[in-house]
């Protein structure tokens, strides 16, 4: 049996998998989860390759405010630069990178019955001097977005110093209480994307991850 979004779920016909429950784990209690072994140091390394592949043949573009519809650019408020990952036209890393990803939608579907149906994912690099300030994942207009989802691919040995750190605003007995997530390679975090306000302070050297959303009909 499984409590998600104060509902009551009973999964049938899967194969338990640890790490999986950890993230409904965390995410029934915390509304985030945060998971340091989700990809290997080895996929880290495939990851990053590709996203420097396509940095280098200047694909990337500056990243907006809004969605599709209604986006600007503000400097002012955030920062990096970004490339969307197209699943049907995939390398073998970014192939890689889906696999895990839609095995561990399946999971939460389910024994969570979430109905994630879609999901966006873009490669990002956020400059020296750059950041993102203070926001929610979701739009007026649209809000489909259900989990955030920031896989980090930065060079091993990197130092909190570095900047980037994600801040994650979280409401602990009816008061905020700042969560800060050094963006180490490796790391994956996973956030209610409708509750959860966050920021990305900012960066001292380069950082790199890739970003993206589950998202219902």
């Amino acid at each position: 049996m499984y409590w998600y979004m104060g509902h009551l779920f009973e999964a049938i016909d899967f194969v338990e998998n640890p790490l999986y429950e950890q993230i409904i784990s965390d995410i029934a209690h915390q509304k985030f989860s945060l998971v340091e072994q989700f990809f290997t140091p080895e996929e880290v390394a495939i990851f990053r390759q590709s996203l420097m592949e396509k940095y280098e043949e200047d694909a990337f573009k500056k990243a907006a405010i809004g969605n599709k519809l209604h986006e600007t650019i503000v400097k002012s408020i955030r920062g990096d630069v970004i490339l969307w990952m197209d699943e049907t036209k995939a390398n073998p890393a970014e192939t890689l990178f889906f696999n895990k990803i839609n095995a561990l939608v399946n999971y939460l579907n389910k024994t969570c019955f979430l109905g994630i149906l879609q999901k966006e994912f873009h490669y990002a690099i956020y400059p020296k001097n750059t950041f993102y300030k203070r926001h929610i994942d979701t739009f007026q207009n649209d809000d489909r977005r259900k989990l955030s989802v920031v896989c980090y691919l930065n060079e091993a040995g990197w130092l909190p110093e570095n900047g980037g750190e994600l801040v994650l605003y979280l409401n602990e007995n009816g008061e905020e209480v700042e969560k800060v997530i050094y963006p180490f390679p490796g790391r994956v975090v996973i956030f209610e994307s409708q509750i959860i306000e966050h920021e990305v302070k900012p960066v001292n050297t380069q950082r790199l991850s890739i970003t993206g959303w589950l998202k219902t009909r």
